[in-house]
């Protein structure tokens, strides 16, 4: 085994997992680490280091997917509604969550300082987002921990009351939403594109 199959076999291990309880295999402590780990050792552009998360345990996990699911009947209609909540419910009886933000006072600083650039900033942004998502997830799952990750910040007032309820700038903009908790399914089905349309090489 060389270097790098460790790291592609937790990769691989990372999958959605809806069917989850409100336990965890590990202390909070060591959630907290691992989130904290991946604040300070994930690239970003420039180093701007915009990457924002906040962790939401037990009683406060659950009260951030009582406001999901009371955003989601208020604002949408009642067939998407319907579709969504008994989703929610699954995020609700998890053990916890972690919400990824990016520090957007930070980025309009770096724009302004790279002006010629300044119109990629989000998109790298996003890219650099993407990152920490997935290396919280992987490590989660690699301490036997179960995670999907969500996107509920597509309701603004969604996104609006988590920063009012936790007291968060309002400069952080919320990226993705990442409920955890231990496993009491598998994951669905998974199937694969062929690599060889997915990967091209030239110059072997």
């Amino acid at each position: 085994m060389t270097g790098s199959d460790t790291f592609f076999d937790a990769l691989s291990a990372r999958r959605s997992i809806y069917a989850i309880s409100a336990t965890s295999p590990i202390p909070d402590s060591r959630i907290t680490e691992i989130v904290e780990k991946t604040i300070k050792n994930t690239p970003s552009t420039y180093n701007v280091q915009s990457a924002r998360a906040v962790v939401l345990l037990k009683d406060e996990h659950r009260k951030l997917w009582d406001y999901a699911e009371q955003f989601v009947k208020a604002n949408l209609p009642d067939a998407v509604y319907q579709m969504l909540a008994p989703r929610i419910a699954l995020h609700k009886g998890g053990y916890g969550s972690v919400l990824f933000f990016e520090d957007e006072a930070d980025l309009t600083a770096i724009a302004a300082q790279h002006a010629n650039v300044a119109p990629f900033i989000n998109e790298w942004s996003d890219t650099s987002s993407g990152m920490h998502q997935l290396a919280v997830w992987t490590a989660l799952t690699a301490e036997g921990l179960g995670a999907s990750l969500q996107h509920y910040n597509f309701l603004p007032v969604f996104s609006d009351k988590v920063r009012e309820e936790w007291n968060l700038p309002k400069d952080w903009k919320l990226k993705a939403q990442l409920v955890f908790g231990t496993p009491t399914g598998g994951p669905m089905e998974k199937t694969s594109k062929p690599l060889e349309d997915r990967v091209k090489v030239f110059g072997q």
